[in-house]
Formats: structure tokens, sequence, C-alpha cells
């Protein structure tokens, strides 16, 4: 019994210290209204620039539209998340925070809720202004396009948090945007299907989550029903964020004496 109570107490405490962490990180981008603006307008905007931009093709949006629902979310979380980390990073904050009683695992699960919820209504928006008002023509069910677009927006969460680890000033943070997302986004299957690629490009997208992404969108796209090829694909991109949530966790330090 002591045991079962000191195991549902640390729980509890675990708990409310990541909420506290999460809680802080929305509080602070509740005074930041161009980030805010970066994560909730700007993939809305893009998807309504792309619906007119092929006006007289509507099966080419279509056909890229369910893709480029999955990657704008990923796209835009990671560089917020990049640069707001690097920013606490650089100032000292999450020093002061890890001298505290906080675990690791409890800060990153703070920040993942944090952006996490977030993500949530990014994906929400985005998903229901494609589906609902620019017409976006899916077989499946909007919500497994909603289940995607989320799981991607975590993926480019986790991703930002890790790569701010490696970057001593934002402009750095973005420069990351070139080495860790425009590989995955030339070989994820967007331009062309990956199995037309060369087998060397074929065998890299392989392993690069996006990949499965876009897999998983188009699954929707052409399937009435929950395949378990779109199941595969939502657990390899889920795997993939927690995964890289684990390796931020081993980027940060505690502050020595």
């Amino acid at each position: 019994m002591t045991t079962t109570t000191a195991d549902a107490t640390g729980r509890t405490l675990t708990y409310s210290r990541s909420t506290a962490t999460a809680a802080r990180v929305l509080r602070q981008l509740r005074h930041d209204p161009r980030t805010i603006a970066l994560m909730l307008v700007i993939p809305c905007l893009m998807l309504l620039l792309l619906r007119y931009v092929f006006d007289g093709s509507p099966h080419t949006f279509d056909a890229i539209g369910a893709s480029l629902l999955g990657i704008f979310p990923l796209i835009t979380m990671f560089l917020v998340t990049s640069i707001a980390t690097l920013r606490e990073r650089t100032s000292g904050t999450l020093e002061r925070l890890l001298a505290m009683p906080l675990g690791k695992a409890d800060l990153i699960a703070g920040y993942a809720l944090a952006f996490g919820g977030l993500a949530i209504v990014q994906s929400a928006l985005a998903t229901g202004l494609a589906v609902w008002f620019l017409g976006l023509d899916v077989t499946g069910s909007p919500w497994l396009l909603l289940l995607v677009a989320l799981l991607d927006a975590l993926l480019g969460t986790a991703l930002g948090l890790f790569v701010s680890a490696f970057a001593a000033s934002e402009f750095q943070a973005v420069q990351f945007m070139p080495a860790v997302i425009f590989p995955q986004l030339l070989l994820c299957g967007l331009f062309t299907p990956r199995p037309d690629m060369h087998p060397v490009l074929e065998a890299i997208s392989d392993v690069l989550p996006m990949s499965y992404a876009v897999d998983g969108m188009n699954e929707v796209l052409r399937h009435t029903d929950m395949t378990t090829t779109f199941v595969r694909d939502a657990l390899v991109v889920a795997g993939c964020a927690l995964l890289v949530l684990g390796l931020g966790a081993a980027t940060l330090r505690r502050r020595t004496a």
C-alpha cells in the first residue's frame, strides 16, 4: 500500500510540474501575437493560396492538398518551437529550472503539452479550412486527416526541441531547417511517387518520418475506411515524435557549481 501511494504521489507531482511548465510557456506565448499568428494563421493562408493557385485545376489541389495539410503544421511548429526553446536555453531559463526539483522529463513534457495544445488548434483550423471551406475532396474521414496533421505538428515540436540544443542563436536555429526539413520535403513523395525515385533516395525516404505522414494523408485521400497502412504510418510518425522528444530530454544539462 505504501509503495502504491508513493507511486501515485510521484505521478501527481510529475503531472503538476509538467502542467506548470506548460502554463508558463503559454503565458509567454500569449504576449507574442506574431508567434501565435505564425502558428495558427500562416498554415491556413498557405492552404488558401495553394487552392487558388490551382483554381483552374481543382484535381491538382485535391492531389497535393492533403499532403501539405500535414507538412505545413510540421514546418511551422518546428520553427516556432526551435526558436522559443533556444531563447530559454540562451537566457539561462532552462538552467535555472533544472537547478530546481524539476526533472528533464517533466520539463520536456511541459513544453510538449504547451506546444501540443497549440498544435491541436492549428491542425483543427487548417483541416477545417481545407475540407469544409476550400473543398478538399477526401474519400476517408476528415477526422483521420486531423489526426495525421496533429501528429505531424507534434513531430515538428519534437524536432524543434531537439535541434535547439545545437544552435547558438535564433539565426542558427532557422539554418537547421534546410538540414532537417528540406530533405524530407523533397523525398516524402510530394513531388513524385517514392517508388519512382532512384533506389538510394527511395531507401533514404523510407527512414524519414515525413514520408509516412504524406503516405498516411494519401491513405485517407483514397480509402473510405482506416487501412492497416494508415495505422502503420500514424504509429511511425507518433513513434518518431516520442523518440525525438527523448533525444531532446537528453540534450538538457543541469547547471553545475
